[in-house]
């Protein structure tokens, strides 16, 4: 099903501070990953500012963590397929408490534990390597089974993209979750309509998307995903809906490439952007310009 932003909000009425609060985290991650792109110069900067609110809904409200001991056995499980987006997720780590804001400085750099592609060997709180896509929610399946077996009540989170839903494995994966029964996996899938190659839907189109999922036998929701509102009633409604129980859980979730920096969300060929040195600030002023704008208002 699809929900807008008044549906969503009617369906679990998330308090206003909740939602203020994931706000704040989501400009923060923002800014962080603007930060880290200043590093190099360059990077999956629109990509990071788009997942924005998906990182802030998932870290600030959803997964139990203790950001001092990452390997806790008990904690729910994040798990990002597109290791291209780890930029995205380092900020959302230091969010969290995982990894110390100082360190984003080192994004990139040789001997950092912050490579420009995540992986599970360097990074705490990163649980796997993401990359090639299409890996992430086979991984999912076989880690929330796993958990399941072990009879452990924690949850599965996959982080995928619209681009992954081009591979084959990303659909064998969905069959498999239906079949187990896999009521502890929530896949959430960034549609932003653009890939490496060039606009998802010239690439190979994946559309009526919602009706595929919800064909695999997956309890399905389309959000927003710049609206942390939306976002937050969809995991309530995971929560509290009898369908799901039992059942795999996919939110699909709209979002912009560059979101909240009107400077990038226009900008072409945005997968992966080159910034000049002038407007790195430029961009973080319109990125606080705007999150104040939506604050008083």
């Amino acid at each position: 099903m699809t929900l807008s932003s008044v549906e969503a909000a009617t369906a679990s009425a998330p308090a206003r501070e909740r939602v203020d609060r994931l706000r704040a985290a989501a400009y923060r991650i923002r800014h962080h990953a603007l930060n880290m792109g200043e590093v190099q110069g360059q990077g999956y900067v629109g990509q990071a500012l788009g997942a924005a609110d998906m990182l802030a809904a998932v870290y600030a409200d959803q997964l139990n963590y203790r950001a001092e001991d990452p390997h806790w056995a008990d904690r729910d499980r994040f798990l990002l397929s597109t290791g291209h987006y780890a930029i995205g997720h380092y900020a959302a780590l230091a969010e969290a408490g995982i990894v110390p804001v100082a360190e984003l400085e080192t994004y990139g750099s040789d001997d950092s534990r912050l490579p420009m592609s995540g992986m599970s060997t360097y990074t705490p709180g990163m649980e796997i390597s993401g990359g090639s896509l299409g890996h992430g929610l086979t991984i999912a399946v076989g880690m929330a089974l796993g958990l399941r077996l072990q009879g452990s009540a924690s949850r599965v989170i996959n982080f995928l993209s619209d681009g992954e839903l081009d591979e084959g494995s990303t659909w064998e994966a969905a069959m498999g979750a239906h079949h187990h029964q896999l009521g502890n996996l929530t896949a959430m899938v960034d549609i932003n309509a653009l890939q490496a190659d060039g606009a998802t839907n010239t690439v190979l189109r994946t559309e009526p998307v919602t009706e595929k999922w919800e064909s695999f036998g997956w309890y399905t929701q389309r959000v927003d995903g710049n609206d942390v509102g939306a976002l937050l009633a969809a995991f309530d409604n995971i929560a509290s809906v009898s369908g799901a129980v039992g059942r795999p859980s996919v939110i699909l979730c709209d979002t912009k490439v560059g979101r909240g920096v009107p400077l990038l969300e226009t900008r072409e060929k945005a997968h992966f952007m080159r910034i000049e040195e002038n407007e790195w600030q430029i961009c973080r002023d319109q990125l606080t310009a705007g999150y104040e704008g939506t604050a008083s208002a």
